[in-house]
């Protein structure tokens, strides 16, 4: 980071909430995420959530619900209320290992693998529509930068220190009005 701010604002020194990183990729992701979410509601009948569920039980196999819910970027209690709907619809599958009932086994159902293999080539392509705009050595540099701007974010992550996030409904209470 840069000791004193450069000549103009930016990524880099930002100055307004449409110089920050992470404002920015919201809104891309907000955008561009917004199409997938009318394909999986409007066309699939399953939410965002369950997709994520759908395409990492896809991509790394039969896993429990904890490593789930980490390969997937969620917490414990969505993921299991994304699982339920899941297995309500007959998309994913729960076994349990013979006499432990606590050791369940998360797997896609041939509904949930027939799903997942229609959708994911259309989310694909939206995601090649939206790297269109690049070409093809700035994706392959895109691609680098996002790979070391996760595990930077990851190392500062994992560094600790910080105030647990207050995840009640209405979030904290430090800038209520008091009676």
């Amino acid at each position: 980071m840069p000791s004193s701010p450069p000549a103009a604002p930016g990524l880099s020194w930002p100055e307004v909430l449409d110089d920050l990183l992470l404002y920015r990729l919201s809104r891309l992701q907000a955008a561009a995420g917004g199409i997938v979410v009318r394909y999986c509601e409007g066309r699939f009948g399953i939410t965002r959530r369950e997709w994520r569920i759908l395409a990492s039980l896809a991509a790394r196999g039969p896993m429990g619900s904890s490593e789930l819910a980490e390969h997937a970027h969620l917490d414990r209690p969505r993921t299991s209320k994304a699982v339920t709907a899941l297995a309500g619809k007959k998309l994913v599958s729960r076994t349990s290992r013979a006499g432990d009932a606590r050791h369940i086994r998360l797997a896609l159902t041939p509904a949930g693998v027939a799903l997942h293999s229609e959708l994911f080539p259309l989310v694909s392509q939206i995601n090649r529509d939206v790297l269109a705009a690049l070409a093809p050595q700035e994706v392959a540099l895109l691609d680098d930068m996002l790979e070391r701007l996760q595990q930077r974010a990851d190392a500062m992550a994992a560094q600790g220190g910080l105030p647990l996030a207050d995840r009640r409904r209405g979030g904290s209470t430090r800038y209520r009005e008091r009676p």
